[in-house]
């Protein structure tokens, strides 16, 4: 079977920037080991698959190694794919997915993701994360990922990961986010995952979900401004809303293809 494939850089407003995903539409649901399958060969962060139901996209996302129940960057870069590419004919996009129903409006090439909030709750740090950090954490909290809170934007930057250490915890499907308040910006961050074929996510969507409620509450802001400090950088426009939050940014289209499967 001859799949379209599209290379979409998500949460940025230039290639080779923020967050790569590949979107792959589909007729019908293929099975999981063809996804993941396909999902390793394509070899970014985040394959995105969709079937096209009339009322909702029915939308899953795929890494290397597993499905994930939530993906922002992901699903950012299907309503790209939809509505620059596909022609979809509505700015409201409805998708139906493993974390319920999202919903993303599209308005000037900014799109705006209504995600569930998750709260971070104070924790404990597991050994292993505090060996694996060359840097250690101010303050510690735990939603579906761990949340270290450091007191600068230079700790999040030079943060380095001991990955032999890292990597004997199992989080799945979490990772760990390591965040501060920014220079130039309401808060920074960035996102590791222990086991994963990719050890940094570049722009990591489901990570808001728990940062834009701490930050809110911790700066007295419903409207913030955020960059993950990856190496390709992320720009993301953030609001809290209560129990949601809407995560906006922009997207450019890398490639389009296709793949085969037998």
């Amino acid at each position: 079977m001859k799949l379209n494939i599209y290379q979409i850089d998500a949460f940025t407003d230039e290639v080779f920037g923020g967050n790569p995903a590949c979107v792959v539409p589909l007729p019908d649901w293929l099975p999981d080991d063809i996804l993941l399958k396909i999902a390793q060969e394509n070899a970014v962060a985040e394959t995105a698959f969709f079937v096209d139901k009339g009322h909702k996209i029915h939308l899953r996302w795929f890494t290397p190694d597993i499905e994930m129940d939530l993906c922002g960057h992901g699903t950012l870069a299907t309503a790209h794919c939809l509505e620059s590419i596909l022609n979809y004919p509505h700015n409201k996009i409805v998708f139906e997915t493993l974390s319920g129903d999202l919903t993303v409006m599209v308005e000037n090439d900014l799109y705006s993701l209504n995600f569930p909030s998750r709260m971070p709750i104070p924790s404990e740090l597991p050994r292993i994360i505090s060996q694996s950090l060359s840097i250690q954490p101010q303050e510690v909290f735990k939603s579906r990922d761990y949340m270290l809170v450091y007191d600068t934007e230079d700790e999040i930057k030079n943060i380095e990961i001991d990955r032999q250490t890292f990597d004997q915890i199992n989080l799945d499907p979490g990772g760990v986010i390591v965040t501060a308040q920014g220079d130039d910006c309401d808060f920074v961050s960035r996102f590791f995952t222990p086991q994963a074929s990719i050890l940094e996510d570049p722009v990591t969507g489901s990570a808001h979900c728990t940062l834009i409620p701490f930050w809110s509450e911790r700066l007295n802001k419903n409207v913030l401004n955020a960059v993950q400090l990856s190496s390709r950088v992320g720009k993301l426009h953030c609001q809290n809303v209560g129990d949601r939050v809407i995560i906006s940014g922009m997207a450019k289209t890398y490639s389009i293809g296709n793949c085969w499967t037998e």
